[in-house]
């Protein structure tokens, strides 16, 4: 025959089995916006981080442009910018005449 437990034991269990069952809910969705915090602060930071390299990138294309840009001659940009203004043909003309010059320059 079993023992008798008494009865403020029992209620002591019951009511610690109560709380942790009710509590579960609420520390499962803690966890769980804890969790897309986390992740959402991440996406961003990767997004700031990757915005970064890209304005670098930005800013070594624009001075490699400018670079190219002071390398020409003023004589042939003058050329160039006066064969330009006149047709359509000359046009064509002076972006054959950039790209001959751009291939000087590379080498």
């Amino acid at each position: 025959m079993p023992e008798q437990v008494s009865p403020a034991i029992t209620d002591a269990v019951t009511q610690v089995n109560a709380k942790v069952v009710g509590e579960a809910p609420a520390m499962a969705l803690g966890t769980l916006l804890q969790s897309n915090s986390h992740a959402t602060s991440i996406l961003l930071h990767n997004a700031v981080q990757m915005q970064a390299n890209q304005a670098a990138s930005n800013q070594a294309a624009t001075t490699v442009g400018i670079m190219q840009l002071y390398s020409t001659s003023p004589a042939a940009i003058a050329a160039a910018a006066q064969a330009a203004n006149s047709s359509f043909t000359s046009q064509l003309a002076a972006v054959a005449q950039l790209m001959n010059a751009l291939r000087h320059w590379r080498g």
